[in-house]
């Protein structure tokens, strides 16, 4: 095996691991130092990378992220052992959900104290076996360069995800002589079991451009998996050589231009009409990088019943696991559209498509009559959430990154913020984990110290993660948070109020505790409450030029509001309910 050390120094296990980390060119790691991972932060004193602490282990799981999600490169944290590891599961399923590149690396008890029940002891690779690609316990401190390359290959490889290696405390204790090695860092590795699929299988892309040219009615569904594979400009060739309508799943906005005319935007259970009824009522599908999640499919049975179906996904797993394809091709989804464009381009370009006019007519006549919409605050009501959103898009840069928390705020955000740069909307789709937006805002401005960025957040969700506004004042992580306070659980509350007969069960928050603004300051942040609508614009502006520190910015909102359209949980597509203003003229199928 060829190395990159010419010739090896002697390192212990702790300085091996920090080396390795090097060697893989991480710039930052989100951790939380603790007794079995302690040895291991002595060296990241003299480290060139970057630690940032946390004030809770799963803001570092979700700071990767993060990080990952901006970037595209793997996002790192490290925590201890025992209850340091279990707060990073929720992480680790978030991003094993969301296919994202994750390097975790925990501390574990010394080898012969494992399976004794020692102090701060727990089967951390048992735990994580079932939401990580993969993970490992290090049993030789001349195994850690190894284990971190091999890490680093399959998380960013075929499908990401995140990687766990569990470093056990005696194997990197500078005390302990068997901590000691020759330390070489590999250039290759070796892993007989793990083969992604890296090339294009011609004759399922011939068949799949066949169908392509022959539909009359496509609709390019787009996932995550695009912008996981840097296809963004792939996608855009391929939609506009065949004048193919796209809708970008939750995870994969910014994928393809808002602002585009082939754009129809989010489909699924809050997508918009358009959107929602192009898959129904397509003859074709082009799966590309999404899984068919039920948030998409609404009920299976009933989803675009008349489309033939084309998936391409890195993952062979996910064909014929909701939907059986037509045709399906396993590969990275930017080589898959690249190896399209070129056989339609030797086919004759647009000219090789069947007339898509009639369809394209019919999207418009469906955008026209029912875009996103929703009724402006009345004099004394506190403010429309949209409202706030629209307002804050229009006074960002283009390129603002946007992180958002899950729930309401989280389906507005995609709604009403126009993505035109891919890379710039971060949340949790799979998982859907509340508290995630502000430390993952964190690991996306500490990628990128000079773009903006904003979490939207609401109030539930704040009040799990907003200790680590603590951690973006220390450290000079200066993130930007939209609370959209309107004293509920909001989407609990809208299922309660449309599905439970209004009974209102455990979710009301209040509006007054905590006192937000006063919270925002005790971190180290500028906090500034806004309620009357004249008050929007002004306060966004002031947030924009702070620059040196964190900003929070409550706004009271209105609880009654609810997310339309809206598929009920277990519905067809077809049962789609819009905004109340639109339901007297809705056809058949629209209520």
């Amino acid at each position: 095996m060829s190395e990159t050390n010419a010739s090896p120094i002697r390192l212990n296990g702790a300085q091996a691991l920090i080396k390795s980390l090097e060697m893989e060119g991480v710039e930052v790691v989100f951790g939380y130092p603790g007794g079995a991972i302690l040895p291991v932060y002595d060296p990241i004193i003299d480290a060139k990378l970057r630690h940032v602490l946390v004030r809770h282990e799963q803001g570092a799981g979700h700071a990767a992220e993060g990080y990952a999600h901006a970037t595209g490169k793997p996002g790192v944290c490290m925590v201890t052992s025992g209850p340091a590891a279990t707060n990073v599961v929720t992480p680790l399923a978030d991003a094993y959900l969301d296919s994202v590149p994750m390097v975790c690396i925990t501390g574990q008890v010394a080898l012969a104290a494992i399976g004794t029940d020692a102090f701060q002891e727990c089967d951390t690779t048992g735990i994580t076996r079932s939401i990580t690609k993969h993970n490992m316990l290090v049993t030789r401190a001349e195994d850690i360069p190894m284990a971190i390359k091999e890490a680093f290959h399959i998380a960013t490889t075929g499908r990401p995800g995140p990687v766990l290696v569990d470093i056990p405390k005696d194997i990197v204790d500078a005390n302990n002589p068997a901590a000691y090695f020759d330390f070489v860092y590999p250039t290759e590795v070796n892993l007989p079991g793990y083969a992604p699929e890296t090339g294009v299988d011609a004759v399922a892309v011939d068949r799949a451009v066949e169908l392509m040219r022959a539909a009359e009615r496509p609709v390019l569904y787009v996932g995550g998996g695009v912008l996981k594979s840097r296809g963004a400009e792939a996608l855009l060739r391929l939609a506009e050589l065949g004048d193919l309508p796209v809708v970008t799943t939750l995870m994969a906005r910014g994928a393809f231009p808002d602002s585009h005319e082939l754009c129809l935007g989010m489909p699924g259970m809050h997508g918009n009409y358009t959107a929602v009824t192009a898959m129904q009522q397509s003859d074709l599908l082009i799966a590309m990088g999404s899984r068919f999640d039920d948030r998409v499919t609404g009920k299976v049975g009933a989803f675009a019943p008349d489309a033939k179906i084309i998936h391409v996904d890195v993952d062979p797993a996910e064909h014929g696991k909701v939907r059986r394809p037509d045709v399906a091709i396993v590969g990275d989804c930017r080589v898959v559209m690249e190896a399209m464009v070129a056989e339609l381009e030797a086919a004759g370009g647009p000219s090789a498509f069947a007339d898509h006019t009639p369809w394209r007519q019919q999207l418009s006549g469906w955008q026209e009559t029912y875009p996103l919409t929703y009724q402006p605050s009345q004099p004394g009501e506190y403010l429309k959430p949209q409202y706030v959103l629209e307002r804050l898009r229009d006074a960002c840069p283009a390129d603002t990154i946007v992180a958002s928390g899950v729930g309401q705020h989280q389906m507005w955000a995609s709604q009403y913020w126009n993505f035109d740069h891919p890379y710039t909307w971060i949340n949790s789709g799979g998982l859907g984990t509340m508290g995630f937006s502000i430390p993952a805002a964190i690991g996306a401005k500490a990628a990128f110290p000079d773009r903006m960025v904003w979490a939207v957040d609401g109030d539930g969700c704040f009040q799990m993660t907003g200790q680590e506004l603590i951690t973006a004042a220390i450290e000079r992580i200066p993130i930007k948070v939209a609370l959209l306070n309107n004293a509920y659980l909001g989407m609990v509350r809208q299922w309660q109020e449309l599905f439970y007969d209004e009974r209102y069960s455990e979710v009301h928050l209040g509006y007054d505790l905590p006192d937000y603004v006063k919270w925002a300051e005790s971190m180290g942040c500028v906090g500034f409450r806004v309620e009357e609508p004249d008050e929007v614009d002004v306060t966004i502006a002031k947030a924009n030029q702070i620059n040196d520190r964190p900003v929070v910015v409550e706004f009271r909102c209105l609880s009654e509001e609810k997310v339309y359209p809206m598929v009920p949980a277990g519905g067809s597509n077809d049962d789609i309910l819009v905004d109340p203003s639109q339901r007297a003229d809705s056809p058949e199928g629209a209520q």
